[in-house]
């Protein structure tokens, strides 16, 4: 990454007047577009309503991104091994929608990640996201076997896009019945995309699809248009495997 402050590559300020961020059109393709300001919830909105997410360790400034290319998982294209569809119809798990998310967010931030040393999700993070959670846009995804915590995910809502933020598993596929849940929800209820905002393999395993930035922003421009869910908790939401879907 370059220098925030390279002459050749300048890296500009957000104004911590107003919610404004520079056009991420124009970002270079790593994607680092703008840095400070802060994570309060009308900013964390607007940048999520023009393709720009907040990733930062500990210690630096708040660091504002929208790369190019962008990894997107269409609901109806989440692809599922043989072995994952006898782990789910085997049904010994419960999924939830929005009953326990400070237990995922912070579940998210203290699961071990291979090459990873400390964890991106500091404290001012999950307060900025409980804050969102709250207000009924940031939503939780929780997978139980018996009263147990085995997986989840967490991330923020808006018109007909889900803007996936963190996952994780105490045990095998937890979090992956989390985003199969999740999935055939958003597909049932007309969302068009899955934001996974950075390329991981297992992602690409399960189906997502890198696409170029201007399409992705062209994308969720259309996405933000429809209703999607009622902003609010998700407790509601109900799921079940079934084969074929």
């Amino acid at each position: 990454m370059a220098s925030l402050f390279d002459e050749d590559c300048f890296i500009p300020p957000v104004d911590r007047y107003s919610y404004g961020f520079p056009d991420p059109r124009e970002a270079p393709k790593e994607g680092l577009l703008a840095y400070g300001g802060d994570l309060e919830p009308n900013r964390l909105l607007s940048a999520y309503r023009r393709g720009i997410f907040p990733w930062f360790n500990a210690g630096d400034p708040i660091l504002w991104w929208s790369p190019d290319p962008r990894l997107v998982l269409y609901p109806d294209r989440l692809r599922l091994s043989r072995s994952f569809r006898r782990v789910v119809r085997r049904g010994d798990y419960r999924v939830d929608f929005d009953r326990d998310f400070a237990a995922v967010i912070r579940a998210c931030s203290a699961v071990p990640r291979p090459g990873q040393e400390g964890t991106w999700l500091t404290e001012t993070m999950i307060d900025a996201y409980e804050s969102l959670h709250k207000m009924g846009w940031a939503h939780s995804v929780e997978v139980r076997r018996g009263e147990e915590l085995v997986g989840g995910l967490y991330g923020v809502a808006m018109g007909g896009a889900f803007f996936g933020e963190s996952m994780f598993s105490r045990r095998s596929d937890g979090s992956k019945i989390a985003l199969k849940a999740l999935s055939d929800v958003l597909r049932e209820t007309g969302y068009d995309l899955i934001d996974c905002q950075v390329t991981t393999d297992h992602f690409l395993r399960w189906g997502a699809v890198e696409i170029s930035r201007e399409r992705f922003l062209d994308e969720l421009e259309a996405a933000l248009e429809k209703p999607g869910l009622p902003i609010g908790r998700w407790t509601d939401l109900r799921w079940e495997y079934r084969d074929g879907r």
